[in-house]
């Protein structure tokens, strides 16, 4: 039996509140795969400049990425979504995209994009937006309109699944994947960057995004406690204050890098670190950098978070500390360890993982649910093509 494929013809909408630019991430890791044989716009979150309301559009990894550039009278006011509609509505009749699908990662686009008419729609909910700091308050009332519109919505971890499968009938658990042969430069080969060149060892480092998810007493704890180990911190600050963050002599902060760079800089770190706070914001976060650490061969130490416990700390690859003291011997313990054992049960599981298995997956159950609204819409216009040819009834006083 043949696999369903989705025509060639079919566009990719996606509106995102990420930057494509931002973190090379989830988004970026499907759409470029969906880009090699179709067409993709990305439509960004806009932001204020000055000047008449407009689209900037740049080209990035093969995907077109679009930018409203809005001013600063329309911030925050109702006809800021009209104003977005009118851009999109344009852009798109600039590019001739007829039959597509809209592939939604926030809920908040609805209010400039519930007119539209896709002939498929995804949910890709990486995260649980609405728990972030900063949320809109009306998060969750667009996400409930969204379920009702998609036809298919991937979660970006098994705890997210767990919380949206009674949301939607077409729910489907997606953990974030890996390019394993990417992470594994850092295993040979890699030469260290020149920002890190002059920090001490031993080093242990995080690279990721820096924000309200971040322990930051459990950081500064980790770097009095032990003032000789170097912890590097990789990636951008967001929505806290920069001017919160732990300042110690063996806490580095060395900003984004690229994607490209992030093996080098872990090939020379002797722990990597995912010391995420335990709050909303990360209740049902499946970080992407799991595999990438045990792609790149380094131990790993996590806080308890559900989605690193299940499955790399329950196969013994990810070992799990919440409070300072037991996170120090967890980091001590892992650069004393044989590493040859734990790499070999990493390897072994990576070889289940890949981006390019999941976006199989994902195409896969797309596909059936392009069919499935197919076979609908043609159903509904058969009954409205019988009803409408019926003869009048005429029902008597």
């Amino acid at each position: 039996m043949t696999t369903p494929d989705l025509p060639l013809d079919l566009d990719l909408v996606c509106l995102s509140h990420l930057r494509w630019n931002f973190v090379f991430q989830r988004p970026q890791h499907l759409l470029t795969r969906f880009a090699r044989r179709r067409r993709v716009f990305y439509i960004e979150e806009p932001v204020i400049s000055d000047g008449d309301p407009r689209m900037t559009i740049a080209s990035h990894d093969g995907v077109t990425v679009a930018t409203p550039q809005l001013p600063p009278r329309l911030a925050g006011v109702p006809e800021r979504d009209a104003t977005l509609r009118r851009l999109l509505d344009d852009f798109l009749a600039r590019h001739q995209v007829g039959r597509f699908v809209a592939w939604y990662y926030t809920p908040m686009a609805l209010a400039f994009t519930a007119h539209l008419a896709p002939d498929l729609v995804v949910y890709d909910c990486m995260d649980e937006l609405s728990a972030f700091a900063q949320a809109p308050p009306a998060m969750r009332a667009f996400e409930a309109a969204l379920m009702l519109r998609a036809d298919v919505v991937f979660t970006g971890g098994r705890s997210l699944y767990e919380s949206k499968r009674a949301c939607h009938a077409n729910v489907h658990a997606m953990p974030s994947s890996v390019d394993v042969a990417h992470f594994a430069q850092a295993r040979d080969g890699a030469v260290d960057p020149h920002d890190q060149q002059p920090i001490g060892r031993p080093r242990l480092g995080y690279c990721g995004v820096i924000d309200e998810r971040m322990d930051l007493p459990l950081l500064e704890a980790v770097a009095d406690a032990r003032p000789d180990w170097q912890l590097v911190m990789l990636g951008p600050v967001v929505k806290i204050d920069p001017a919160t963050l732990p300042r110690r002599a063996n806490l580095h902060y060395l900003g984004p890098k690229r994607y490209e760079e992030l093996p080098h800089y872990i090939a020379f770190w002797n722990v990597a670190l995912m010391p995420f706070a335990r709050n909303e914001s990360t209740r049902f976060i499946s970080p992407t950098k799991t595999p990438e650490y045990l792609a790149a061969g380094k131990p790993v130490v996590s806080t308890s978070i559900r989605d690193v416990i299940r499955p790399y700390a329950q196969r013994g690859l990810v070992r799990i500390a919440d409070d300072p003291a037991p996170f120090v011997r967890a980091c001590t313990e892992a650069m004393s360890e044989a590493p040859m054992p734990r790499v070999a049960a990493a390897d072994a599981f990576l070889k289940t993982m890949s981006w390019d298995r999941t976006w199989a997956r994902m195409s896969r159950l797309m596909a059936a649910a392009f069919v499935k609204r197919q076979a609908f819409v043609r159903a509904a216009r058969t009954v409205n093509a019988g009803a409408a040819g019926a003869p009048a009834r005429h029902v008597s006083a």
